[in-house]
């Protein structure tokens, strides 16, 4: 929390407050009562609006207006994580490299050529009035918040005064100008064509099996031969994000592909014929890498005809995880292909000309010019196709490759769908919110009325000529996508008869759904998590908001129990070790040896199995980890590709992996067993992005550390995961290779109607500000799982009260 006039540090009742709220007479009243202090001066606010902060520094707002609460949304995002808010805008503007300097050249190209090249002003006029009001007050909000460091009211936080920089003011039409959401598998397509070319397509079933079963195909006329790792381009540097080396802040080996591979989330509603009060339960946990400041910014927005709470993500206006108060919303990662590559024939004498439907067609250009700390400007030339940007081109091989993406297209404004699904109020209207909603999500939904629903949604492209989108295709036009199809065309689920509805990132596509027709996706997550969730649903007939606390810290892991099915008998001296894991009864807890060893040796047994299965020639192509339901499939039935007696290789293998797990142990935790719990390795600590920068570091302490220990792990429903790089590049930088990297940050229960009741966690606090109270003062409640009150009603929210201001419009006075 800042030291300045916004908020005053006093406890005061504050009662009658909201009636009065555009009234001068009521907060000239307050002032007298020493509740709350004046902010002059705030451009774009219509009327005052008073702010209620509870101990966890979540504001409650209430304004005479919606969009009064959504310029209080900008303003207090814009307090709490301005560096964060600053450099996501600059990294989606492409505006890094004036600050940071050279390295970051490459990812301000790639992000200003997926920017939006349509009309923005005619996108921006074609939303809702209601949005589009909300979205400017957003803006105005965050822009106020720069006017009074400009005028010396709030101080720069720590980052632009090391940097000597300041924060760039927002202008609204960004918000449909920036479009990148980078989350598909054109990397895979690159990896698939380079196995057709070895004739070894079967290879990548072993990292990622297709999901329905689906046969991958060559598109005709694609040489597969031809395909490189350099095709993927500036859209490569997209996925990866910015370099930041040359501040020393190197990432971890894979960390790229290893995020994406784990992010997901868990959801689930519960109908209220299963729950002990009758009112439906909604459960969310996004699971997203870890971080500080963390992903999700708790705020709740109050007007007539607005009253909304939960997690925003900073820059985007409004709610994604939450409740208003008609209903509950939860989101987990839906799969849909949503980008392509597409290989172009370029001219051998103009290489910006490109056949296409049976003629040469000459690419767009756009002359850029990025600004670059320490050095002259940079001139690029960014070039697009009929399928989209370019992102790499070879003349000397007549080639270039475009990318579609469906967040590309016009009405594809996904920044604004919170404001639609906030201000809806039941079923209809909050699935009408989500045609605007364009990254690929499983929404979850129970309401008042005791409904309960599930609704996929996400861009969905309209593909041609049976092209299924796991390879790149010929640019020639004959596998152009013909456009987007509708929200109707993903499934969804309204008051389901068994009464509950789950989602973990599974297949969850009906058995029914046309899956080969509309080309959703062949690349699901594993279903570990889900199928942990519905076995306890399904046999709890009167389910509580506890009941759900604890099933989203679950640590019993299936996999697990199934895994250590399968040791055999090991060598006299591991014998009381391998006697651990036999008793253990799979709960990964941080204080479980068992769980340790589990890990460890699961950790072993992946590498070592990876090396039996995957020839050498391939392992280049092929990243670990293995496939875990893969593993486990091959261990519980292992075929030749161990040889003339695979089960006793497979044994040898299992057993050697034991040995190198308990020798690994020892090394690491010591020779004595009841040492190895497993919270001694997974262990969280949350650094900012930029510590390699001393001066960033000093200022910024780490969070958590070596006490800091949790359980879980990547297939538990609280999962928690980790990197397990054990390669010596690895070892010797001095990684710990079990260090949590991610899982929820976020959770959220809400007893839907009896929202009072709703329970929440925001690791590892509210505030990106080392001074404010709120920058890790949720540390320790998240690692006991604490769940804490989510105030909603008037009352609850005055009682939870600790500190209270008032924003004014410019040119009132007290």
């Amino acid at each position: 929390m800042r030291h300045s006039s916004f908020l005053t540090r006093r406890h005061v009742l504050l009662g009658g407050v909201a009636a009065g709220l555009a009234g001068l007479t009521t907060y000239r009243a307050l002032a007298r009562q020493g509740g709350a202090s004046s902010l002059m001066g705030l451009e774009g606010l219509n009327a005052p609006v008073e702010v209620l902060e509870d101990q966890w520094g979540v504001p409650h707002v209430r304004a005479a207006s919606v969009p009064d609460a959504f310029f209080a949304n900008g303003y207090l995002i814009a307090r709490d994580r301005l560096w964060q808010l600053d450099f996501e805008y600059r990294r989606a503007l492409g505006r890094l490299a004036e600050v940071y300097g050279p390295d970051c050249v490459p990812s301000d190209t790639a992000s200003r050529l997926f920017l939006f090249r349509g009309d923005a002003q005619a996108e921006f006029a074609a939303l809702p009035p209601a949005v589009q009001a909300c979205a400017r007050a957003y803006v105005a909000g965050i822009n106020a918040y720069l006017a009074r460091i400009n005028t010396g009211e709030e101080k720069l936080p720590a980052e632009f005064n090391i940097f000597s920089y300041h924060p760039l003011e927002w202008d609204v039409l960004d918000l449909v100008r920036i479009r990148a959401e980078a989350t598909g598998n054109t990397k895979a397509e690159i990896r698939h064509a380079q196995l057709a070319a070895q004739d070894a397509l079967a290879y990548d079933a072993l990292i990622q099996p297709l999901r329905p079963a689906h046969t991958l195909r060559v598109p005709d006329g694609l040489d597969v031969h031809a395909v490189t790792e350099q095709d993927l381009g500036l859209f490569g540097v997209l996925q990866d994000g910015p370099s930041l080396a040359g501040l020393h802040a190197v990432p971890s080996p894979n960390e790229g592909d290893h995020r994406r591979a784990n992010e997901g989330s868990n959801a689930w509603v519960i109908a209220p014929t299963r729950t002990a009060t009758g009112r439906p339960i909604l459960a969310n946990d996004p699971h997203l890498s870890f971080g500080s400041p963390g992903p999700r910014h708790v705020i709740h927005l109050t007007a007539p005809g607005l009253d909304v709470i939960g997690g925003g993500a900073p820059g985007t206006p409004g709610i994604m995880q939450g409740h208003n108060a008609h209903f509950a919303f939860g989101r987990t990662n839906f799969h849909i292909d949503q980008e392509d590559l597409f290989i172009l024939r370029t001219h051998p004498d103009h290489p910006d000309r490109y056949f296409h439907n049976g003629r040469w067609v000459e690419m767009e250009h756009e002359e850029i010019s990025i600004a670059v700390r320490g050095g002259p400007a940079q001139s690029v030339t960014l070039r697009y196709a009929a399928q989209g940007p370019v992102v790499s081109a070879d003349p000397a091989r007549n080639r270039a490759v475009a990318v579609s993406a469906t967040w590309l297209y016009p009405g594809a404004n996904g920044m604004l769908a919170n404001i639609g699904i906030n201000l809806a109020s039941d079923w209809d209207s909050f699935r009408q919110a989500l045609k605007l909603h364009t990254s690929p999500t499983n929404f979850t939904y129970a309401d008042t009325a005791g409904n309960i629903g599930w609704q996929a949604a996400g861009g969905l492209p309209e593909r041609r000529n049976g092209y299924d989108g796991l390879l790149p295709a010929p640019g020639d036009g004959r596998y152009d996508w013909k456009g987007l199809q509708s929200l109707d065309a993903l499934p969804n689920s309204f008051n389901p008869a068994r009464g509950w509805f789950g989602t973990s990132n599974e297949l969850n596509l009906p058995a029914d759904y046309p899956y080969e027709e509309r080309c959703v996706s062949y690349e699901w997550k594993d279903p570990y998590r889900y199928q942990r969730v519905a076995e306890v649903l399904q046999v709890s007939p009167h389910a509580t908001v506890a009941d759900s606390v604890a099933l989203q810290h679950d640590t019993l892991s299936h996999l697990a129990l199934s895994v250590v099915q399968l040791l055999p008998e090991v060598p006299a001296p591991m014998q009381a070790e391998a006697a651990l894991l036999r008793q253990w009864n799979g709960r990964v807890e941080a204080t479980s040896v068992a769980a340790a060893l589990y890990e460890v040796w699961w950790t072993r047994l992946n590498t070592l199995f990876y090396q039996a299965l995957v020839p050498e020639n391939l392992r280049s192509l092929l990243p670990q980890p293995l496939n875990a339901s893969v593993l486990l499939a091959f261990l519980q039935k292992p075929d030749s590709r161990l040889g003339a007696t695979p089960e006793t290789q497979r044994d040898a293998l299992l057993v050697k992996a034991f040995q190198q797990a308990v020798e690994e142990l020892r090394d690491r935790l010591g020779p004595v067993a009841a040492a190895w719990q497993w919270g001694t390795l997974h262990t969280v600590q949350l650094r900012h992005p930029l510590h390699g920068v001393k001066a960033v570091a000093e200022a910024f302490q780490p969070i958590g550390g070596e006490t800091a220990r949790s359980g879980g792990d990547p297939y538990t429903v609280m999962a928690r995961w980790y990197n397990p790089d054990l390669s010596e590049k690895a070892l010797a930088q001095g990684r710990n290779p079990y260090a949590v990297t991610g899982g929820a940050s976020y959770l959220m229960v809400c007893d839907v109607g009896a929202w009072d009741n709703s329970l929440f966690l925001n690791f590892p606090g509210q505030s990106a500000l080392p001074d404010s109270g709120h920058y890790a003062d949720v540390l320790q409640l998240w690692l006991k799982g604490a769940m804490q009150p989510l105030p909603f009603s008037a009352k609850a929210v005055q009682a939870a009260a600790r500190h209270h201001a008032v924003l004014y419009p410019k040119g009132k006075t007290l």
